[in-house]
Formats: structure tokens, sequence, C-alpha cells
């Protein structure tokens, strides 16, 4: 994968290719991301893009690296709003973008806001939803439900992959973690902070009977 990448060609080419020499400049490339590699660095940072949900999201340090389990969201989310038509869609702490951007990509039809307290995070965001052509989405910058003004409610569906992680769990140390941002693995002692702040405020945000799916554990 970071032969591929520093060669900018598919990984394909590069099995094809696997007797030819490597210029110098290839090499330097490679070595250099092998050499960060070596240290822990997640290869999804190295090359700065990640497979979720059979499409390829960008991402960079201000944001968490779309995990496969993730994907199981986006199925129940899709379930519970498949009667629907036109849903509204509420993405908090979207992060990358995983969740709102493939949720509007799966239903055109739907109305979909996406809020995170990162402004850089948000940023990335925005660059996925471009790149894959999710235009029906509306970026809110801040935390949690202080990101929506007072008439984002009536929600049909609100998804969250929250913060859930305590901030003593010794796997923030380990693999990949240790590169994530911190903000968004862990939001205190007991890790459900975040959680708890957006139960207690989404009734106020959905229409009756919705739903709010999160993503836990």
């Amino acid at each position: 994968m970071l032969l591929a990448h520093a060669a900018g060609r598919p990984q394909e080419w590069i099995v094809a290719h696997g007797p030819d020499p490597a210029d110098d400049a290839l090499a330097r490339r490679f070595l250099a991301l092998a050499a960060r590699r070596a240290l822990g660095e997640p290869i999804a940072y190295l090359v700065g893009a990640r497979e979720f949900y059979s499409r390829a999201f960008s991402v960079s340090p201000a944001v968490l690296i779309p995990r496969p389990e993730t994907e199981l969201l986006v199925e129940v989310a899709l379930q519970l709003v498949s009667a629907r038509r036109s849903p509204r869609l509420l993405d908090l702490g979207t992060g990358s973008g995983i969740l709102a951007v493939t949720l509007a990509l799966e239903r055109p039809d739907a109305a979909v806001v996406a809020s995170d307290a990162s402004v850089n995070a948000l940023a990335v965001a925005r660059a996925n939803a471009d790149a894959l052509g999710a235009g029906r989405i509306e970026f809110r910058a801040g935390d949690w439900w202080q990101a929506l003004a007072p008439t984002d409610t009536a929600f049909d569906l609100i998804a969250s992959n929250p913060p859930y992680i305590a901030s003593g769990d010794p796997h923030l140390g380990q693999g990949d973690l240790r590169f994530e941002p911190r903000q968004a693995l862990t939001s205190g002692l007991a890790g459900d902070e975040c959680i708890r702040r957006i139960v207690a405020g989404a009734p106020a945000r959905l229409a009756a009977a919705r739903w709010l799916a999160l993503e836990h554990g």
C-alpha cells in the first residue's frame, strides 16, 4: 500500500511490475513512509484515505480513521428510515463525514445536517462530501447540541459515533489510537459523558416516535 501510494499507482500495478527497479525518487518517498509506519503511524494517515461503505474517504490526523464496524450504524439508520419519504437526518460529531456523506448518498432524498466541534474535522467532512458528490448536507460547527439552531428540530433520525472510551483505558496508548484525536475517542473518566449529553438533548430535536442511533463500546 505504501509503495503504491509513493508511486501514485494502483496496488495491482505494483504487483505486475514487482521486478522493475525503483528510481531514486520513488525509493526515497517509500522509505520515508516506511520509517513513519515503523514508528506506528496509521497507514490511513500516511496515504490520506480509508475505504468506508465501498467509498474512498479522505482522512487526516484531525479525524478518526473509519472502521468497518461503523458500517453497521449506517445499515441500522437506513433500515429505520426506509419507509420515510425525504427524511431529515442528523449526524452529531461527523468527523470525516462518513455517516453524513454515506447516508446522503444512499438516500438522495434525505436532508442531512452534520455537526462537529472541530473546524478541522468539518473541513475534512466537507471535502469528502464534495469529492463524493453528496450535495444535500448542511454543516454546523459546535459542541453537540450547541451546533444546532433553534429551528433544527423534528429530525427523523439522529446518528452519532461519539467518544466512548474511558480516559484511563490502556487501549488509548496502543496501536492506531495513539495517533488519533483524543477528543474524538474519550470524553472523561467514565467514557459515557458525551453519550449522556446526546441522549439528554435528543428528545427536543427528534420528531415524535423517531430514532436516536449510537455506536458504543
